[in-house]
């Protein structure tokens, strides 16, 4: 199947969803909260439901690929003037508490975490078939922990919710406390998760043993915890089920790659404008003409620089203006520049766009069709080989990661030869280097140089302020709303 089957429907999104007006009153005969789920028709949809937050657009850091943003891989985009006032601080690290953006992303996680949290804790009153009824929530527990890791990541110590009725006030839970409900929530979804073989055709997207390892993998690199992180990164790697490489670099992100060999998780979406659809790739789609959506994450010249001579894997991930995809050519937006230039002559922006959001079609509804990899094998094998040199086995570690080159260079034997150093630092280095390079507007290189400690010398020149942009501010609305229990992270008071 070539996207996510599961249905979630719509009335269930209402009924998970908090009301706030007194006045609404639900007739007789309308689910409510207290009388659902209670039937195993009712754990499937509750289920799926959890999953819905996944192509809310919200969900992508508030719906603008802000993390690439504030990274040296890319700016705003757009043309000049279009959200600069709510996207465009992102790009020099003038955010402030009240940022367009932040509410979102931090309601929609906690969104996520609601619908996860009725699962969890209701489904155990269900009488329906056992391993079915563990298997619901360990899918449940796993998105829990997914939503979670993008809150302590980005804010650090937030509020820990683990109940359909929490306290009205809930103060911040340290981040420690945190990623050990992250832990044990993947180390119980894994127990329970089947293998992606296991699943049928009709439900391709749902969370697997495969993902949850993948994903405790990172977890615990985020930690430093490079034991650990080698562990389950290996696990995914030498275990039972075949995942490897898309032989072809741009089927990694492209529609013949959706659920397949390297797809470890992914957002299943339909090309349509709605719910069933995923407004990812169409914030970012190319501008103009042909018309495929805003056109913001525009790729850094920065980024431009760092893949190496001949590298194939540039003109899978930038495209320039004049490029011909699918028979179409691009001719951009004709209101933005087609380049912008220093007082030296020096190229500093250009347009172009994310080539790994481009799906084939003929609007910008096709856009809402692309399916956002949220882990791919390429990203464990670097974790992998991250974590297997930070625990002093350089040479286990080399064999990850020239497996990325290799599939790179796609049989040239001229272009990205293998690395051999066996020196700690420098291997670091080159990792770091080419998961840039790989993973690229994918979301992962700000989240990178936060935990390496590389974000002051690399971000600094863009406006990054070592000691308050390690975390983003807590949304002002949220710290109003909770009449003071929540506090500020620090230097943005």
């Amino acid at each position: 199947m070539k996207k996510i089957p599961f249905i979630v429907v719509g009335i269930l999104l209402l009924i998970l969803s908090s009301c706030n007006d007194f006045l609404d009153i639900n007739p007789q005969g309308v689910l409510t909260q207290e009388a659902f789920p209670l039937t195993a028709e009712d754990a499937l949809l509750a289920t799926n439901a959890v999953y819905a937050t996944l192509r809310n657009w919200h969900y992508h850091s508030g719906g603008f690929p802000i993390l690439d943003i504030m990274s040296d891989d890319a700016y705003k985009g757009s043309n000049h003037n279009d959200a600069l006032n709510t996207v465009g601080p992102y790009d020099n690290f003038t955010i402030t508490p009240t940022q367009d953006g932040l509410d979102r992303w931090w309601a929609a996680l906690y969104e996520g975490i609601k619908r996860a949290n009725v699962v969890i804790e209701n489904l155990a009153e269900i009488a329906m078939e056992p391993d079915l009824k563990e298997r619901y929530m360990a899918e449940a527990k796993f998105l829990r922990a997914l939503y979670y890791f993008d809150l302590v990541r980005a804010w650090g110590a937030v509020p820990l919710v683990e109940t359909t009725h929490p306290p009205l006030k809930l103060e911040r839970s340290e981040a420690a406390l945190i990623y050990t409900r992250v832990e044990n929530d993947l180390l119980s979804a894994i127990l329970a998760l089947p293998e992606k073989s296991e699943y049928g055709s009709d439900e391709l997207g749902r969370a697997t043993k495969g993902a949850a390892k993948a994903l405790l993998a990172k977890v615990y690199l985020f930690q430093h915890d490079y034991p650990k992180a080698a562990q389950y990164a290996l696990e995914v790697i030498n275990g039972s089920q075949f995942y490897d490489l898309e032989p072809n670099f741009l089927d990694a992100n492209g529609e013949q790659g959706e659920h397949g060999v390297e797809s470890v998780f992914e957002i299943g979406a339909i090309a349509i404008e709605g719910s069933f659809g995923n407004q990812y790739a169409n914030t970012q789609g190319v501008r103009g003409t042909p018309n495929r959506g805003w056109g913001f994450n525009r790729p850094s010249e920065e980024l431009r620089a760092a893949f190496e001579p001949d590298d194939p894997r540039l003109k899978a991930t930038i495209i320039d203006l004049g490029d011909v995809i699918d028979g179409v050519t691009i001719l951009g937006d004709g209101s933005t520049p087609d380049f912008i230039y220093d007082a030296d002559g020096n190229i500093i922006e250009r347009e172009c766009y994310n080539r790994k959001v481009w799906i084939s079609g003929e609007n910008t509804s096709t856009q809402f069709g692309h399916n956002r990899r949220i882990i791919r094998f390429a990203d464990v094998l670097l974790i992998a080989a991250e974590a297997l040199n930070e625990t002093n086995r350089p040479a286990e570690a080399l064999t990850y990661l020239n497996r990325i080159r290799q599939r790179a260079r796609n049989n040239d034997p001229n272009i990205l030869p293998d690395i051999n150093t066996l020196n700690k630092d420098e291997l670091r280095n080159i990792i770091l280097h080419e998961r840039r390079v790989e993973l690229a507007l994918e979301g992962h290189r700000y989240w990178d140089l936060i935990r390496t400690g590389s974000a002051p010398t690399v971000l600094g020149p863009l406006g990054f302020k070592q000691g308050r942009d390690e975390l983003l501010p807590i949304p002002q609305n949220e710290i109003d709303i909770s009449q003071g229990t929540l506090t500020q992270n620090p230097n943005w008071n």
